[in-house]
C-alpha cells in the first residue's frame, strides 16, 4: 500500500476517529486504527468492539492496499510533521513508512484481519434527520446523562420517535432535560431506543450545523451516516424509566430571568456553597430574587437581582452545578422558571420545546 496525503487532512481524520480508540484495553488491534486506501482514496476506521467509526478522506493513492497502525501514535506524529505533504507506505508485514520533508517514521502495524468487522445495518428503520436539530436537542439533553453505572440504563440519552416527534430525554434521578422536535417519518417506524454516553459524544463532535444524517436502528444498534463518516454503537439495552412521571404538573408560579444575569450570579454565590451539601438558596419575593450560599469553614455569598415575579415568598434550595448546566447551553435571552412549593421540583423553560426538571435540596434552616 501506497499513497500520499497533505497533512491537515489526514490529521483532521485522525484526531476525528481516535477519540472511539479506548485507552484501557487489553487487545492491541483495538489501539489500531485500519487504513484502507482504494482508487477512491481513505477510508480510516476504529472501534473499541461498543462504538465503531469509519470516515472517508481524499488521497492519491498509487497502490491500493489495507494495514492498522497505532492509532494515537499516528495521529501524534502526523501533528508534528513540519510540511504538509505526507508519503504513507506499508509493506508486506504492515511495517508503515511515513516520510514528510526530512522526517522519517517506521511505525509497526499489525494485520488487517485481526481488526474486528464493524457492526452491519441490515434490517433497520431509516429516518432522515436534520443535522442541526439533532445537535441541538442533544447539546440540550446530553449533560444530565447518569454516571452512575449500577444504573445503567441511565447512561446515555433516550431516543424516542413517536406521534410526529423525536423526543430526546436524559437524566440522573436529580434532574432531567427533555426536548421534543417535530419529525416526518413513516407510519410503523415508532420506536425508542437509548444511546450511549460515548456515542452521544462521538455524535456532538460529527454533527454540522448544516445537512441531513441518516439514522438506522435495529434492535441492538445504531448507526449513523453523515459527512462522509458512519457512526455505530451498541445501544443500551433495558427499559427507560417512565420520565413523564417526574414532570410536575401545572406551576402555580412563574420566575421570569435574564439567563445570563442568572447564570453569572449562580455561578458567584457557588464559589462559597458548602462542599459537602454542594446548594445555593434561592427566596423568591416580589420581582426580587435573593441568592445566597454559606459554607462554615469558607464563609458565604448572597446577591440579589431584580426579577419578574408576583408570587408570594419562596425559599428553594438546589444544585448550583445543576442549575448552571441548561443556562450555559441555552441562547434565549429570557428563561422561565415554574415552581410550584418549596418541596417541589422546578422547571426550567424556554420559548422553544425544551424542559428541565430540578429536584430541590433539603438545607437546615
Amino acid at each position: 500500500m501506497k499513497f500520499r496525503i497533505e497533512k491537515d487532512v489526514f490529521q483532521e481524520a485522525l484526531n476525528q476517529v481516535q477519540h472511539v480508540v479506548s485507552t484501557r484495553t487489553t487487545l492491541p488491534i483495538l489501539s489500531n486504527v485500519k487504513i484502507q486506501a482504494d482508487e477512491l482514496g481513505l477510508e480510516l476506521s476504529t472501534t473499541d468492539l461498543d462504538v465503531s467509526l469509519t470516515t472517508r478522506i481524499k488521497a492519491d493513492v498509487e497502490t491500493p492496499g489495507s494495514t492498522t497502525v497505532p492509532a494515537r501514535r499516528l495521529a501524534s506524529i502526523v501533528r508534528e510533521l513540519a510540511t504538509s505533504d505526507i508519503e504513507f507506505e506499508v509493506d508486506t508485514d504492515d511495517v508503515a513508512s511515513v516520510r514528510s520533508g526530512p522526517s522519517f517514521f517506521k511505525i509497526l502495524g499489525l494485520p488487517v484481519d485481526e481488526f474486528p468487522e464493524l457492526g452491519q445495518t441490515g434490517e433497520a428503520n431509516e429516518f432522515t434527520i436534520d443535522q442541526k436539530l439533532l445537535l441541538d436537542a442533544l447539546k440540550k439533553t446530553s449533560y444530565a446523562i447518569s454516571t452512575d453505572e449500577t444504573r445503567y440504563v441511565l447512561n446515555g440519552v433516550n431516543c424516542t420517535f413517536g406521534e410526529g416527534l423525536l423526543t430526546l430525554v436524559a437524566t440522573d434521578g436529580r434532574r432531567l432535560a427533555m426536548v421534543e422536535q417535530d419529525l416526518e417519518f413513516p407510519a410503523g417506524q415508532e420506536t425508542g431506543v437509548i444511546i450511549p454516553t460515548k456515542a452521544v459524544a462521538e455524535l456532538l463532535r460529527l454533527l454540522s450545523d448544516s445537512g441531513e444524517l441518516k439514522v438506522y436502528l435495529t434492535g441492538s444498534q445504531a448507526t449513523f451516516e453523515l459527512n462522509e463518516s458512519v457512526l455505530s454503537s451498541k445501544l443500551i439495552e433495558g427499559n427507560y424509566p417512565n420520565f413523564r412521571q417526574v414532570i410536575p404538573g401545572e406551576a402555580k408560579h412563574r420566575v421570569v430571568l435574564e439567563r445570563e444575569t442568572f447564570l453569572n450570579a449562580v455561578k458567584r454565590v457557588g464559589l462559597l456553597a458548602n462542599e459537602k451539601t454542594n446548594s445555593v438558596k434561592f427566596v423568591f419575593s416580589e420581582n426580587q430574587l435573593a441568592i445566597s450560599a454559606n459554607s462554615p469553614d469558607v464563609g458565604e455569598a448572597e446577591e440579589k437581582l431584580a426579577i419578574r415575579y408576583d408570587g408570594p415568598e419562596m425559599s428553594i434550595a438546589f444544585n448550583p452545578d445543576f442549575v448552571m448546566a441548561p443556562l450555559r447551553i441555552l441562547d434565549q435571552d429570557e428563561v422561565f422558571l415554574d415552581l410550584i412549593d418549596e418541596s417541589s421540583p422546578g422547571v426550567l423553560k424556554v420559548d422553544e420545546p425544551f424542559l428541565y426538571v430540578i429536584m430541590p435540596m433539603r438545607v437546615a434552616g
